[in-house]
């Protein structure tokens, strides 16, 4: 997760707000990249600006370990490239927590990334949860529980 904005996010979000003003007394939005690597987080932020990319999978186990409040819809968020740079800001639109091992191809092909089959999404999740999970000395299974959200892109950084 990035800690110090780029100037583009707030950039982004006062545009935003300009256009939008009933979202003015809110809170700017967290700001983050998809992804743990450069190379998917721009390509997961260049999918989200496309409206190729509509949701993303959070295993429930990193929310339980960082402490950190379940998405809900409505919830806003500005997506940026690894640089931190604001791509687009997104709005959740649904919730639904999901076994990994009960992802369907619909889904995966919400998510958008690769070609957008549920061998790819199965792939590269695994993957990232291994690599997440790996940190704090644990391992994702087959029926962890993972928060699938979705969301439509509301404004994009030109």
């Amino acid at each position: 997760m990035n800690k110090k904005p780029h100037p583009s996010v707030f950039k982004i979000w006062n545009n935003f707000i300009l256009i939008n003003p009933k979202y003015k007394n809110i809170s700017m939005p967290e700001f983050y990249y998809f992804c743990d690597n450069e190379k998917d987080a721009n390509d997961c932020a260049q999918l989200v600006v496309d409206g190729v990319k509509r949701a993303t999978s959070t295993s429930m186990w990193w929310f339980e370990t960082y402490e950190q409040p379940l998405p809900k819809i409505g919830d806003l968020g500005i997506v940026t490239n690894w640089e931190g740079i604001a791509k687009a800001i997104i709005q959740t639109i649904k919730i639904e927590q999901t076994p990994f091992n009960k992802i369907t191809p619909e889904y995966a092909k919400i998510e958008g990334e690769g070609d957008k089959s549920l061998a790819y999404w199965n792939k590269v999740h695994w993957g990232y949860y291994n690599r997440e999970m790996h940190e704090k000395g644990q391992h994702p299974t087959e029926n962890m529980l993972l928060v699938c959200e979705q969301f439509k892109t509301i404004c994009i950084n030109k």
